[in-house]
């Protein structure tokens, strides 16, 4: 090869060498794996709601997916929520809806699947999903209402919802997730039941949002 077909060679290799590497990186990269630890590090999710101005609002209520509120339920499909103490109870509404963008109907609205659960004291629900589709939003909120609506404060907030808790469910499963699932197992297995708040705390992360007021015990609620 000549050394002005060498430059040329050169030349158009290094010009072209950052698309060629972009395009190899999406071939060998798997598009499960790059979408699910995308979402992983994107999603802005809140595992614990509640934590505002308002009895009902400040109520805590979390969902039992690891920290970064991202979660793939694995094969049990279990998920799991914790309600803390309060002196009111309300009831408690769950929504699940494909993630905007995801492959799914057009019309996410339609998509949008609704759960209320009665009003309850102090303890941890857990419920059953179907195999997801595509990446689901999983939001679960206090049914307020006029619960807030009237405050001894003049200067307090009037808050007519309680803040969500809000997770992102996927079907690619990692380490955290497992560690979950085996933690909502052993949970399914004392349905009807109960179990140490100490340990169950310690089990899903949430020492912190749990303090000496809480009972020492909670009731596992598993509703058909």
């Amino acid at each position: 090869m000549s050394s002005a077909r060498a430059f040329r060679f050169l030349r158009a290799a290094h010009l072209y060498r950052l698309p060629f590497l972009a395009v190899l990186v999406v071939i060998t990269c798997c598009p499960v794996d790059c979408l699910a630890q995308s979402l992983r590090s994107t999603f802005p999710g809140r595992r614990v709601g509640g934590g505002t101005r308002g009895e009902c609002s400040a109520r805590l209520l979390a969902h039992l997916v690891p920290e970064g509120s991202v979660y793939s339920p694995g094969t049990t499909s279990h998920l799991g929520l914790l309600q803390g103490p309060t002196a009111n109870t309300v009831p408690l509404e769950i929504a699940f809806r494909p993630m905007e963008g995801s492959r799914s109907n057009e019309k996410a609205n339609e998509n949008v699947s609704i759960i209320e659960l009665p009003a309850s004291t102090a303890g941890i629900t857990l419920i059953k999903v179907g195999s997801l589709q595509f990446p689901t939003v999983w939001e679960s909120s206090y049914r307020c209402g006029e619960a807030d609506a009237v405050s001894s404060d003049p200067l307090a907030f009037v808050q007519t919802a309680s803040p969500p808790a809000v997770s992102l469910l996927i079907s690619d499963s990692e380490a955290a997730d497992v560690t979950t699932q085996q933690a909502l197992a052993k949970l399914t297995a004392q349905c009807g039941g109960t179990v140490s708040t100490e340990d169950f705390a310690k089990a899903f992360g949430l020492d912190d949002v749990i303090d000496s007021s809480w009972p020492a015990v909670l009731p596992v609620r598993c509703p058909a």
